[in-house]
Protein backbone atom coordinates (compact mmCIF):
# COMPACT_ATOMS: atom_id res chain seq x y z
CA UNK A 1 0.00 0.00 0.00
CA UNK A 2 2.66 2.59 0.65
CA UNK A 3 4.93 1.41 -1.88
CA UNK A 4 1.52 2.05 -4.48
CA UNK A 5 1.19 5.54 -2.68
CA UNK A 6 4.75 6.62 -3.41
CA UNK A 7 4.74 5.06 -7.07
CA UNK A 8 1.81 6.78 -8.07
CA UNK A 9 2.15 10.73 -6.44
CA UNK A 10 6.19 10.19 -7.14
CA UNK A 11 6.45 13.91 -8.87
CA UNK A 12 4.39 15.12 -6.44
CA UNK A 13 6.58 13.88 -3.41
CA UNK A 14 9.74 15.37 -4.79
CA UNK A 15 8.79 18.40 -5.60
CA UNK A 16 7.39 19.04 -2.32
CA UNK A 17 11.05 17.33 -0.73
CA UNK A 18 13.42 17.76 -3.35
CA UNK A 19 14.79 21.18 -2.34
CA UNK A 20 13.58 20.98 1.99
CA UNK A 21 16.95 22.71 3.90
CA UNK A 22 17.83 19.74 5.29
CA UNK A 23 21.51 21.30 7.00
CA UNK A 24 20.40 21.30 10.43
CA UNK A 25 19.73 17.32 10.68
CA UNK A 26 23.08 16.89 8.22
CA UNK A 27 25.47 18.43 10.68
CA UNK A 28 25.09 16.34 13.47
CA UNK A 29 25.05 13.29 11.50
CA UNK A 30 27.97 14.23 9.14
CA UNK A 31 30.29 15.69 12.49
CA UNK A 32 30.07 12.03 13.15
CA UNK A 33 31.50 10.69 9.89
CA UNK A 34 34.89 9.54 8.92
CA UNK A 35 36.22 11.65 5.71
CA UNK A 36 35.19 9.69 2.56
CA UNK A 37 32.47 8.09 4.75
CA UNK A 38 30.51 5.25 2.72
CA UNK A 39 26.74 6.44 3.67
CA UNK A 40 23.66 3.91 3.44
CA UNK A 41 20.56 6.16 1.90
CA UNK A 42 18.04 3.80 3.45
CA UNK A 43 14.76 4.68 1.48
CA UNK A 44 16.38 7.56 -0.35
CA UNK A 45 12.99 9.13 -1.55
CA UNK A 46 13.14 11.89 -3.98
CA UNK A 47 17.08 11.51 -4.03
CA UNK A 48 17.48 14.49 -1.94
CA UNK A 49 19.84 13.24 0.90
CA UNK A 50 21.97 11.43 -2.07
CA UNK A 51 22.53 14.23 -4.08
CA UNK A 52 23.86 15.84 -1.12
CA UNK A 53 25.75 13.64 1.10
CA UNK A 54 27.30 13.11 -2.88
CA UNK A 55 28.31 16.84 -3.73
CA UNK A 56 29.86 16.79 0.06
CA UNK A 57 32.07 14.15 -1.14
CA UNK A 58 30.71 11.01 0.17
CA UNK A 59 30.10 7.78 -1.10
CA UNK A 60 26.67 6.74 -1.10
CA UNK A 61 24.13 3.75 -1.79
CA UNK A 62 20.86 4.15 -2.26
CA UNK A 63 18.26 2.30 -1.65
CA UNK A 64 13.92 2.47 -1.81
CA UNK A 65 11.06 0.12 -1.97
CA UNK A 66 9.21 2.41 -4.65
CA UNK A 67 10.54 2.17 -8.16
CA UNK A 68 9.19 5.61 -9.08
CA UNK A 69 11.70 6.66 -6.43
CA UNK A 70 14.57 4.88 -7.71
CA UNK A 71 14.46 6.19 -10.82
CA UNK A 72 13.96 9.66 -9.03
CA UNK A 73 17.36 9.17 -7.28
CA UNK A 74 18.87 7.71 -9.94
CA UNK A 75 18.31 11.17 -12.02
CA UNK A 76 18.72 13.90 -9.78
CA UNK A 77 21.82 12.24 -8.00
CA UNK A 78 23.70 10.86 -10.87
CA UNK A 79 24.26 7.73 -8.82
CA UNK A 80 22.06 4.94 -10.12
CA UNK A 81 19.74 3.62 -6.92
CA UNK A 82 18.53 0.11 -6.65
CA UNK A 83 14.78 -1.08 -5.63
CA UNK A 84 15.04 -2.71 -2.07
CA UNK A 85 12.78 -2.73 0.98
CA UNK A 86 14.94 -2.86 4.27
CA UNK A 87 13.93 -6.60 4.63
CA UNK A 88 15.84 -7.08 1.83
CA UNK A 89 19.30 -5.92 3.29
CA UNK A 90 21.66 -8.38 3.97
CA UNK A 91 25.17 -6.56 3.44
CA UNK A 92 27.61 -7.36 6.56
CA UNK A 93 29.66 -4.50 7.83
CA UNK A 94 29.57 -2.82 4.70
CA UNK A 95 28.76 1.02 5.72
CA UNK A 96 30.41 3.27 7.35
CA UNK A 97 27.12 5.61 8.44
CA UNK A 98 23.28 4.94 7.08
CA UNK A 99 20.92 7.70 6.61
CA UNK A 100 16.98 6.74 7.34
CA UNK A 101 15.33 9.91 7.57
CA UNK A 102 11.60 9.28 7.18
CA UNK A 103 11.98 6.11 6.21
CA UNK A 104 12.12 3.52 8.71
CA UNK A 105 8.57 5.39 10.22
CA UNK A 106 7.06 2.63 7.31
CA UNK A 107 7.82 -0.41 8.70
CA UNK A 108 5.34 -2.10 10.62
CA UNK A 109 5.86 -1.82 14.47
CA UNK A 110 5.86 -5.39 14.80
CA UNK A 111 8.56 -5.51 12.05
CA UNK A 112 10.17 -3.01 13.15
CA UNK A 113 13.16 -4.42 15.29
CA UNK A 114 13.95 -7.28 12.68
CA UNK A 115 14.41 -4.34 10.61
CA UNK A 116 16.59 -2.80 12.92
CA UNK A 117 18.94 -5.88 13.82
CA UNK A 118 19.78 -6.49 9.33
CA UNK A 119 20.39 -2.80 9.24
CA UNK A 120 22.67 -2.69 12.77
CA UNK A 121 24.51 -5.86 10.53
CA UNK A 122 25.32 -3.88 7.42
CA UNK A 123 27.17 -0.95 9.40
CA UNK A 124 30.37 -1.18 9.92
CA UNK A 125 31.52 -1.39 13.97
CA UNK A 126 31.69 2.24 15.52
CA UNK A 127 29.43 2.94 12.36
CA UNK A 128 26.65 6.00 12.86
CA UNK A 129 23.12 5.81 12.16
CA UNK A 130 20.42 8.50 11.77
CA UNK A 131 17.18 7.68 11.66
CA UNK A 132 13.51 10.04 11.84
CA UNK A 133 9.83 9.08 13.15
CA UNK A 134 6.74 11.38 13.16
CA UNK A 135 6.60 12.33 16.89
CA UNK A 136 3.58 9.94 17.98
CA UNK A 137 2.79 6.53 20.18
CA UNK A 138 0.71 5.09 17.17
CA UNK A 139 0.35 3.04 14.26
CA UNK A 140 -1.87 4.72 11.67
CA UNK A 141 -3.09 5.45 8.28
CA UNK A 142 -3.15 8.43 6.59
CA UNK A 143 -3.66 9.39 2.84
CA UNK A 144 -2.81 5.71 1.35
CA UNK A 145 0.27 5.29 3.67
CA UNK A 146 0.93 3.16 7.04
CA UNK A 147 2.88 5.11 9.58
CA UNK A 148 4.50 3.96 12.72
CA UNK A 149 4.78 7.14 14.80
CA UNK A 150 7.90 7.00 17.55
CA UNK A 151 8.41 9.22 20.69
CA UNK A 152 11.75 8.54 22.90
CA UNK A 153 11.04 6.06 25.75
CA UNK A 154 9.32 3.13 22.82
CA UNK A 155 12.88 4.47 20.55
CA UNK A 156 14.92 4.11 23.48
CA UNK A 157 13.13 0.56 24.62
CA UNK A 158 13.47 -0.79 20.77
CA UNK A 159 17.07 0.43 20.47
CA UNK A 160 17.94 -1.44 23.91
CA UNK A 161 16.80 -5.15 22.14
CA UNK A 162 19.97 -4.80 20.21
CA UNK A 163 23.10 -4.73 22.31
CA UNK A 164 25.48 -3.16 19.95
CA UNK A 165 23.65 0.35 19.31
CA UNK A 166 24.15 3.21 21.64
CA UNK A 167 22.09 6.12 21.44
CA UNK A 168 24.16 9.35 21.15
CA UNK A 169 21.56 11.85 20.82
CA UNK A 170 17.89 11.94 20.50
CA UNK A 171 15.68 15.11 19.54
CA UNK A 172 12.31 16.56 18.82
CA UNK A 173 12.54 19.45 15.77
CA UNK A 174 9.64 20.48 13.40
CA UNK A 175 9.00 20.07 9.68
CA UNK A 176 10.80 21.98 7.38
CA UNK A 177 8.55 21.82 4.75
CA UNK A 178 6.83 24.85 4.49
CA UNK A 179 3.37 25.02 5.79
CA UNK A 180 3.86 21.83 7.57
CA UNK A 181 3.59 21.89 11.41
CA UNK A 182 4.65 17.97 12.26
CA UNK A 183 6.70 16.91 15.18
CA UNK A 184 9.52 14.83 14.26
CA UNK A 185 11.86 12.67 16.65
CA UNK A 186 15.24 12.10 15.43
CA UNK A 187 17.82 9.87 16.63
CA UNK A 188 21.71 9.21 16.28
CA UNK A 189 23.05 5.82 17.16
CA UNK A 190 26.41 4.01 17.05
CA UNK A 191 27.09 0.36 16.44
CA UNK A 192 29.71 -0.53 19.16
CA UNK A 193 31.91 -3.05 18.57
CA UNK A 194 31.33 -6.33 20.21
Amino acid sequence: MTIDYYNHHATNFVQSTLNVDMSILYKPFLALLPKNAFILDAGCGSGRDTKAFIDMGYKVEAIDASAEMVTHTTNISGVPATQKTFQEIKELEKYDAIWACASLLHVPKHELLGVLNQLTCALKNHGIWYMSFKYGEQERLKDGRAFTDMTETPLQNLVSHIPQLRILDIWQSLDSRPNREETWLNVIVQKMAQ
